[in-house]
Parts: C-alpha cells; sequence; structure tokens
C-alpha cells in the first residue's frame, strides 16, 4: 500500500511540474499542489481502502507547504 501511495506522491508532483512556471509565488505552486491533489483523490478516492488516499494527501500537501515555505495563514 505504501508504494502504491507514493506512486500517487510522483504522479502529483509530475502534475504540478507541467503546470508550473518561475513565475509563480510559493502560494500559487501551493496552490497548484492542493488543486490537483484534489483531483487525484476524486479520481482515485475508490481505489484505496478508508482515508488512507485522503490522509496520505493531506500530508503530502502540509509537508510541502512546510517546503515552500506557505504559511497557514496564508490560505484563507
Amino acid at each position: 500500500m505504501s508504494s502504491e501511495l507514493a506512486e500517487i506522491g510522483v504522479r502529483l508532483e509530475e502534475a504540478v511540474s507541467r503546470i508550473n512556471n518561475r513565475s509563480m509565488t510559493p502560494l500559487e505552486l501551493y496552490q497548484c499542489y492542493e488543486m490537483t491533489a484534489i483531483q487525484l483523490l476524486d479520481s482515485n478516492f475508490h481505489l484505496y481502502p478508508g482515508d488512507a488516499l485522503q490522509d496520505y494527501l493531506m500530508q503530502y500537501l502540509i509537508d510541502k507547504r512546510g517546503e515552500l515555505g506557505v504559511n497557514e495563514t496564508e490560505l484563507n
């Protein structure tokens, strides 16, 4: 299961890299990750037991937010 979830992370990174342009701010880039994660969740939710995919993506976004230096208060 963890390798399948890791593959979702790879797919997320690949999708965002196709969208990303160098003029995006960290917040805009994070929002791109967030929108893409939602799309992945919607299209793959049925493939994972319980909330496994949602939990994985939520943690992925928390980690990505920290990596990009986006404060949670910027999201509201």
